[in-house]
């Protein structure tokens, strides 16, 4: 199904018709109204057309993709503050998701924000990323590439995840090596980890350290175990949806300062909801029991529509 396998490179081979594509389809979106009387606002439209372009249009993976196969995913970016002239307090969203298996809809794979992004833009100013030079020649310009390529690299992990067990692990080394050579000054902050409870460091840590395979199983049961078998064998996909989930909930509980699994939770009330509906009691006692430990801020929503 996937890019993995030897026909879709025949395939490139043998159709005219097909067209090679980049791996991602992201939209990029950026929100400046709390600047907009201290900024040129050409400055934001260009920076907002320039990511969308390296996002899309740089090869990030090492498998050919279709365009029927790019992820979908979204970038946006709040600017807080404008720091000094061409230098920008912002936060940064994240979202993608992928389809299902013989159906007509997607699922949510990650659904972030990061607080601590930190970056100079300039008119004119070229979007570059070397991944063997991550600090690049400034470090504040720098920060910019460096952390949006380090949301690549997880989105794809979990994307080459969610199709092959443990298959997202090279995107996962590559987004480490970015945190281990990220780029350093006054003001950039989530690349450490003690830059607070939440970040860039502990992410990729939690899914690169030895004693955390578990997390690499339960996204594969999720989605190839689970949603992608519900539209022939819905109760055996929704038996592994409850697996996945009762696997992150051991992985929650053996490692208490995990920010992985809240990260997987998100957004999953309404399609968690859709699936375990119509289940028997004794499966949504167990369900509820799980959520309590993964996904508390929505419990009562949870036992609203299941109990």
């Amino acid at each position: 199904m996937r890019r993995h396998y030897l026909f879709i490179i025949l395939l490139l081979l043998l159709s005219p018709n097909y067209i090679l594509a980049q791996e991602l389809s992201a939209t990029v979106t950026i929100q400046s109204n709390k600047v907009d009387n201290q900024v040129d606002p050409k400055i934001f439209i260009q920076l907002q057309t320039q990511l969308r372009d390296f996002i899309n249009q740089r090869k990030w993976a090492l498998d050919a993709f279709g365009n029927e196969e790019k992820i979908e995913c979204s970038f946006f970016i709040t600017i807080e503050s404008v720091l000094s002239p061409g230098v920008y307090d912002a936060k940064l969203s994240i979202l993608s998701s992928r389809p299902v298996f013989n159906a007509n809809y997607t699922t949510p794979v990650l659904n972030m924000q990061d607080p601590n992004f930190t970056f100079k833009y300039q008119l004119s100013q070229p979007i570059e990323f070397n991944e063997n030079k991550v600090q690049g020649a400034d470090p504040l310009e720098a920060n910019l590439t460096a952390t949006i390529a380090f949301y690549i690299n997880i989105i794809l992990g979990l994307d080459y995840d969610s199709f092959s067990l443990k298959g997202g692990a090279p995107y996962f080394n590559k987004a480490l090596n970015i945190v281990y050579n990220a780029p350093e000054a006054a003001g950039i902050n989530g690349w450490k980890s003690f830059d607070g409870q939440r970040n860039r460091f502990i992410l990729i840590d939690n899914l690169t350290k030895s004693g955390m395979e578990k997390i690499h199983e339960a996204i594969y049961t999720y989605y190839r175990d689970g949603v992608d078998q519900m539209s022939t064998k819905f109760d055996i996909g929704r038996d592994m949806v409850l697996n996945a989930l009762i696997t992150m909930q051991e992985v929650q509980e053996e490692n208490t300062n995990t920010m992985v699994v809240p990260i997987l939770m998100q957004g999953k009330y309404t399609e968690i909801v859709g699936i375990f509906e119509n289940a028997n009691k004794p499966m949504k006692k167990q369900l509820l029991n799980t959520l309590s430990a993964i996904d508390l801020t929505n419990l009562n929503k949870y036992k609203e529509k299941l109990e």
